[in-house]
């Protein structure tokens, strides 16, 4: 038996998100963001973000035991993160760097506009493969790591720390997942030639679980651009065809992950896998491998109550939690996405994911009351069915 179900380790910040009034939509950024222009906002709230939080925080409310790693600096921000993280009894493996910045992150998060993030990674270009809990891998069951383009110690020299510790922890017996962040043109992380960097670490990444976006972006990133040229001020997730979705999971696939989990906002979710038999002679995991190898499945996204959201901050972490979970717990391809899609939907409605999420038995008995239609998308492109009969909706 391993002490711990995961480790979360990489990116860790404070979420700081202005609350605007719900009776005033917006159609674009540039209506708000306007020289001169003053907006009445009803308040500020904050929140835990980054991978290590929003994952470890969500899978200790779906009954996982978790070790968190990562840093904090010792401001303002970082005692507010100390106070969220004690209450929630998340300490474990985070550590306060004096003199240092916390991570902080501006979420605009306007109704009715896709959100926008202002992000400053605080002293997390320091976080390296040093400030890893070789110990607590060591017993744990699987690995989750987040946010490679925010950590600059493990983009930088393309990726030699991170291909390092993947190598390092696969060879542990560990079972290990990747999450990743969209890549600031602009920025330090904007030179990496992404593409060749994270076809060196797939082979090594036994889950993984980026966002239709990122997973664009760094797997097919001439499309990606040429579809953000075309989607003008749409939602670029619109844009994005099913073959698309499955030509980016193809490559993943073919570069070595043997699980990839694209979360495609409120259009669904995408699962491709290989051959999964490797994965259970670690020890972290029992999957029924005629369930698991060589599929590809889609789920639709749960509808959404728009009165009860109050924010989508961290919903992306929150399904990539419950579909860990669900894998920690041995479930079947369907139910996992199901499962990832819901938790997703419920994050919505959370001002607190701690405290506010439904837990792992109220989502147990919720897939039995709400239905998310799952697609096995190898048999209809077997079936050679066109692309509107194979997701109706999308």
């Amino acid at each position: 038996m391993k002490k711990y179900d995961a480790v979360i380790a990489g990116y860790i910040c404070v979420d700081l998100t202005p609350e605007f009034k719900k009776n005033k939509l917006f159609t674009h950024i540039s209506e708000l963001l306007k020289p001169g222009k003053l907006i009445e906002i009803t308040g500020l709230t904050y929140a835990m973000g980054g991978a290590v939080a929003n994952v470890g925080m969500a899978m200790k409310k779906f009954s996982k035991s978790v070790f968190l790693n990562g840093l904090i600096g010792n401001d303002f921000a970082g005692k507010i993160a100390l106070t969220f993280l004690d209450q929630s009894d998340l300490l474990t493996g985070v550590r306060t760097i004096e003199g240092e910045g916390t991570a902080l992150g501006l979420v605009i998060a306007l109704p009715g506009v896709d959100r926008i993030f202002l992000e400053s990674p605080g002293c997390s270009h320091l976080f390296g493969i040093k400030h890893i809990d070789f110990d607590a891998v060591a017993k744990c069951r699987l690995f989750h790591f987040g946010y490679p383009p925010l950590l600059e110690q493990f983009y930088a020299k393309e990726g030699s720390q991170l291909l390092e510790l993947f190598s390092v922890v696969q060879r542990m017996g560990v079972v290990t997942s990747l999450d990743f962040s969209l890549v600031d043109p602009e920025s330090e992380s904007g030179k990496i030639n992404w593409p060749e960097t994270i076809k060196k670490i797939l082979p090594y990444t036994d889950i993984f679980v980026p966002s239709l976006e990122e997973a664009l972006q760094i797997m097919m990133p001439e499309e990606y651009a040429e579809i953000n040229v075309n989607a003008g001020n749409a939602d670029i997730i619109e844009m994005v065809t099913i073959t698309t979705i499955r030509e980016a999971g193809k490559r993943i696939i073919d570069a070595g992950a043997k699980i990839v989990f694209i979360k495609a906002g409120h259009r669904g979710a995408y699962l491709a896998t290989g051959d999964v038999s490797l994965l259970n002679k670690r020890s972290g995991l029992n999957l029924q491998e005629e369930q698991w190898s060589y599929q590809e499945l889609w789920c639709d996204a749960y509808p959404i109550d728009q009165t009860k959201v109050k924010n989508a901050s961290g919903a992306g972490d929150t399904a990539s939690a419950a579909f860990l979970s669900a894998i920690l717990d041995g479930e079947n391809p369907e139910r996992s996405l199901k499962f990832a899609t819901m938790a997703g939907r419920n994050n919505l409605y959370c001002s607190d994911i701690y405290n506010e999420l439904d837990n792992w038995e109220q989502m147990y008995k919720s897939l039995e009351l709400e239905n998310a239609e799952v697609v096995n998308l190898k048999l209809s492109r077997d079936d050679n069915l066109p692309e509107k009969e194979i997701l109706k909706k999308n």
